[in-house]
């Protein structure tokens, strides 16, 4: 299940049903979204927030709320961690953010007595299905940490770790990117991709194989590989995640690939007891909904 985003709401539907909760709901594109989601047996959903502007707004684009549990709370914050702690509860399996600003809706996420701590750093994974790519790319971190430190990124792996697995990645190739596949001394972040490569080689980061420094043709072309003569790196041109040296790289080239190529795309927030649902108003219905039905598999792998 491991080369589309079919194949993963197909897996989806293996599953129990899941249910998000969403933190104020009374969002068009993100009831839209839920609304989706439920028709493809992906995931239920519990609206929290302010009912007459939910029920509002639900009227705007035709959606029939029978069926959907809301919770009535009109204050912003309040809604936030009414919906979190359903999650933290055990009542929902997922938190997705609604008509909130991120900045709250990450407050609530790492609230002490109701959110969804776990000890661990947060980070955010992008998974792509790319056209001309035989296989889901999981990018990150391109939307949470600006410039991650050598320990950042080894919390960034042990994150993105249990998502890939969950989408059937068993031992994932992870290529840490750099500009050049050689280290370079003044290049800083050539030396930690060699560190990471030792550690993993040294059994301390495990259950993948990491190979880096890494560019970002090596990492995703095979014929790049053959060309370059690379033909003795662990990572050919077959990549599975994508760990980019700073927030400006992960962010160009998810932007890029989210507007010129043919792609599918869906992300969480990782790090947490649950999986967390951070889209932006930018991000597609699609991405919306592929990002509930990624969420879904991973909460039934961590319910496992």
């Amino acid at each position: 299940m491991k080369n589309s985003f079919d194949e993963l709401v197909a897996r989806v539907s293996e599953c129990s049903r899941k249910k998000v909760s969403v933190a104020v709901a009374q969002d068009s594109e993100v009831l839209e979204a839920v609304r989706e989601a439920k028709k493809r047996n992906i995931a239920d959903a519990i609206l929290v927030g302010d009912e007459e502007k939910i029920r509002e707004v639900a009227a705007s684009i035709n959606m029939d709320l029978d069926g959907y549990e809301i919770i009535n709370e009109p204050d912003m914050i309040e809604a936030s961690l009414k919906a979190v702690q359903l999650v933290h509860d055990g009542k929902a399996d997922m938190y997705m953010k609604g008509l909130i600003d991120t900045k709250n809706f990450l407050k609530s996420v790492l609230n002490k007595e109701v959110g969804l701590r776990t000890g661990q750093g947060l980070s955010h994974v992008c998974v792509f299905e790319v056209k001309g790519v035989d296989h889901l790319l999981f990018l990150t971190d391109v939307a949470f940490i600006p410039y991650p430190t050598l320990e950042d990124k080894i919390t960034i792996i042990e994150n993105t770790l249990p998502v890939a697995k969950a989408c059937g990645v068993e031992c994932p190739k992870i290529a840490p990117l750099a500009a050049v596949e050689v280290v370079n001394p003044k290049m800083p972040v050539t030396v930690e991709a060699e560190e990471l490569t030792k550690m993993c080689e040294e059994g301390k980061i495990q259950g993948c194989i990491i190979d880096g420094p890494l560019s970002l043709d090596l990492a995703i072309d095979p014929e790049a590989a053959k060309h370059k003569g690379a033909l003795d790196r662990k990572i050919q041109g077959d990549a599975d995640v994508l760990l980019f040296p700073d927030i400006h790289a992960g962010n160009l080239v998810y932007k890029a690939l989210v507007h010129t190529a043919d792609v599918k795309n869906g992300c969480i927030l990782t790090g947490t007891k649950a999986p967390v649902i951070l889209t932006s108003r930018s991000d597609t219905f699609e991405t919306k909904v592929n990002s509930i039905a990624l969420a879904a598999v991973v909460a039934e792998a961590m319910n496992k």
